[in-house]
């Protein structure tokens, strides 16, 4: 069935790919693990797909025909990432799908019940098993705390936050505030720094009091301007010239204030995220289960 593909995939192996996160349960264990592969190889260019929830034999099947399809349409191999628990479930998988398969899962519990001598659950969806009712409580109530509390839209409560993300519109701070709160439970608040900001040449008179809460993000001019332009085509609030002298005038400030910073530029959410956890000692504060 692939023996044209089969031949030509030497020339198209700089192609781009596929890459299919396929998992018996929400598919995010896979997704983030694949995102980690995949950073790694900074050449690569590739479309995305999640197919979550294949749970039973016949979906299994469905879903490595639409691999299938992939790879007959392009005429290149698919990158497939995989977390299935059930044997059956993963057999039939392995069995019709004609991508490049690494399953996860079975790359290491095998190991570790020979290591440990146990056995594991071999049941779906134990990564996002609510272990700790008060554990979660946390998190939804850090969750509904970074949504009232993104781009400085209230100020009342501040002192609550763990972590106060500040840096210039549009340089990530909302994601990462809302990614600290589901992933790790962490009151984040962000606020955005702007022109008047710089021009007294000071912080925030609301943020000068909770300097030990704050984090910078910063962010190349031309990725900025790109971002913005997609809001905003053509304004003066999206030019690379405004987005120079904003991106400047803030690391400035943050270095002047002492503030600790990164830039978001070639960085993942993940990454971000975990600095902040590290810098500011968030860990053993606010572990998720």
């Amino acid at each position: 069935m692939f023996n044209t593909l089969e031949k030509d995939e030497t020339a198209h192996k700089s192609g781009k790919r596929t890459v299919f996160i396929v998992s018996d349960a929400t598919a995010i264990t896979a997704e983030t693990l694949a995102h980690s592969v995949l950073t790694q190889f900074t050449d690569l260019q590739y479309d995305q797909v999640r197919i979550p929830f294949i749970d039973t034999p016949e979906k299994a099947v469905l879903a490595a025909q639409k691999i299938n399809d992939a790879y007959m349409r392009s005429g290149v191999r698919p990158l497939v990432f995989s977390t299935f628990v059930d044997v059956n479930i993963h057999k039939t998988f392995t069995e019709k799908c004609q991508g490049f398969r690494i399953e996860f899962f079975r790359s290491f519990i095998k190991e570790i019940e020979q290591e440990t001598g146990l056995k594991s659950a071999h049941s779906m969806g134990r990564s996002h098993v609510i272990k700790d009712e008060e554990r979660y409580n946390r998190r939804i109530e850090a969750i509904n705390y970074s949504l009232a509390h993104d781009d400085g839209q209230m100020n009342k409560g501040l002192n609550e936050a763990d972590v106060i993300l500040v840096g210039v519109s549009r340089s990530g701070k909302t994601p990462t505030s809302l990614f600290l709160a589901m992933q790790f439970g962490v009151k984040a608040a962000n606020y955005p720094l702007i022109p008047e900001d710089f021009e007294r040449g000071e912080l925030p008179e609301v943020l000068q009091d909770k300097r030990d809460k704050l984090f910078g993000l910063s962010i190349s001019p031309e990725r900025l301007s790109q971002i913005r332009n997609e809001r905003r085509p053509g304004s003066r609030y999206a030019s690379l010239e405004n987005c120079r002298q904003e991106i400047e005038a803030a690391e400035n400030m943050m270095r002047r204030e002492g503030i600790k910073w990164l830039s978001s530029t070639s960085r993942s959410i993940e990454e971000i995220s975990a600095t902040i956890m590290a810098e500011l000692n968030l860990h053993n504060a606010h572990k998720i289960d």
